[in-house]
């Protein structure tokens, strides 16, 4: 057996990929949100995209549209109020926060709907 094989238990680098996508509470918060919209007419299809820097929950008008709005998270964000934003289709930054229920919470969707 090679004398240069270690164990390796807990490694911190798979403790890192774990958290690059939206905790279970992230998640129910977005989830809630996008199940009101729906409801109400104006919210019809999501999708998630992951990167190595953020992950964004997607929401369209219509399954054939450009998205409506990304919520994103960011990973490493430069500054702390960028953790998590709202962007449009082109990827233009709406709102900004360091909390997500206080972003999603304090937001008009339909101030912000063209």
């Amino acid at each position: 057996m090679p004398s240069n094989l270690k164990l390796v238990i807990n490694n911190p680098h798979k403790q890192i990929e774990e958290k690059q996508f939206f905790e279970k509470d992230e998640l129910k918060i977005i989830l809630d949100l996008y199940a009101k919209m729906v409801s109400e007419g104006s919210w019809k299809d999501y999708g998630l995209n992951i990167s190595s820097k953020q992950v964004s929950f997607s929401v369209f008008r219509n399954a054939a549209e450009n998205a409506l709005y990304k919520i994103c998270k960011n990973f490493k964000p430069k500054n702390k109020n960028l953790k998590y934003l709202i962007s449009d289709t082109t990827g233009k930054i709406l709102k900004n926060s360091f909390d997500l229920k206080t972003l999603l919470k304090n937001t008009n969707w339909k101030k912000l709907q063209k």
